[in-house]
């Protein structure tokens, strides 16, 4: 980070995993609008661990860049293997991949094993990640108190609702509202690293009466006077409150368009489909469903939830 690319990158791919999670949860919630029940990653159709592993590529590829291709001598380290002033915002944001990287090798260990407590580990994981990335942004070395602070404070502010619903989603695994201000989260804070990268890294889009100024081997945003630092401060709440209405607006019409899209129709979630079950088969008779739905519409989600099966999008 401390870059164009190095907010950019990251928020892309943030971006896309809230995107991700949440068309996967309305249409999981559309289709099952009475049983819901929310999973903590999505299998894909052909790669089950597809989102996972492209977490875990993610991951790796930042904590490269910031401990081996950002450095001048491609290492973190000063000559006397002490950690440089200028680099302890490199080590703070590779341990933030790290635990992303971390919540994704045990999320597919734990789809592996299968242990009863699963679901609510996976999310424990992902709470840790989230925990991780506010406490580092909070107390970050670099000098945040100027635009580049503001923009910090606000993404903190997503961040901790992206923690908060992940620790309430291990108690309210039924609550679809929980899932969707999370995904929303999630995409948000994407976003809003990808317009922090473009916003202070732009020398056309620096605020009038600030500049770039070169401090410890990188570009940091300053105002020449109080007065424009202020007027700064401003428009960049003024630019997270136009951006907080746009994903509300879009959030609410994508789900008002796949209940339309999907008005209508019975979706009967395969009893054996997934985990321990899988072997059984993936056909299921559909009016053997109808008529058993009720009896085993509770076994139904024990297995589910043991196994994160993800409903069928190809129904």
């Amino acid at each position: 980070m401390g870059t164009l690319v190095g907010h950019v990158a990251p928020g892309f791919g943030f971006l896309v995993i809230g995107l991700w999670h949440l068309i996967n949860h309305i249409k999981l919630h559309v289709h099952n609008p009475k049983t819901y029940h929310s999973l903590p990653w999505f299998p894909s159709t052909k790669i089950r661990y597809l989102e996972l592993f492209l977490i875990m590529v993610g991951s790796s590829i930042s904590i490269a860049m910031e401990l081996f291709i950002g450095p001048d001598r491609h290492q973190p380290f000063d000559t006397d293997g002490t950690i440089p002033s200028n680099h302890l915002h490199n080590f703070e944001h590779s341990f933030i991949s790290m635990t992303y990287f971390v919540y994704a090798a045990f999320a597919i260990i734990l789809d592996k094993f299968i242990p009863k407590a699963q679901y609510e580990l996976t999310q424990l994981l992902a709470s840790v990640a989230f925990g991780q990335q506010l406490l580092v942004f909070h107390l970050h070395s670099a000098d945040h108190m100027g635009i580049e602070g503001q923009y910090h404070m606000l993404l903190q502010l997503l961040i901790l609702i992206s923690l908060i619903t992940t620790l309430m989603g291990i108690g309210y695994k039924n609550s679809f509202i929980v899932s969707f201000i999370r995904s929303i989260s999630v995409l948000f804070q994407g976003l809003w690293l990808m317009v922090m990268g473009f916003m202070l890294w732009t020398p056309s889009l620096i605020p009038k009466g600030c500049f770039l100024n070169l401090e410890e081997g990188h570009h940091v945003a300053r105002c020449h006077e109080e007065e424009a630092l202020e007027r700064a401060k401003s428009l960049v709440n003024i630019e997270f409150s136009w951006y907080l209405i746009c994903i509300t607006i879009f959030a609410m019409s994508l789900y008002l368009a796949m209940h339309k899209m999907n008005e209508g129709r019975i979706e009967y979630q395969p009893l054996s489909k997934y985990g321990q079950y899988q072997e059984q088969g993936d056909e299921q008779d559909i009016e053997a469903q109808k008529k058993t739905v009720k009896l085993d519409e509770s076994k139904s989600f024990l297995i589910m939830e043991k196994s994160f099966a993800p409903v069928d999008m190809e129904r």
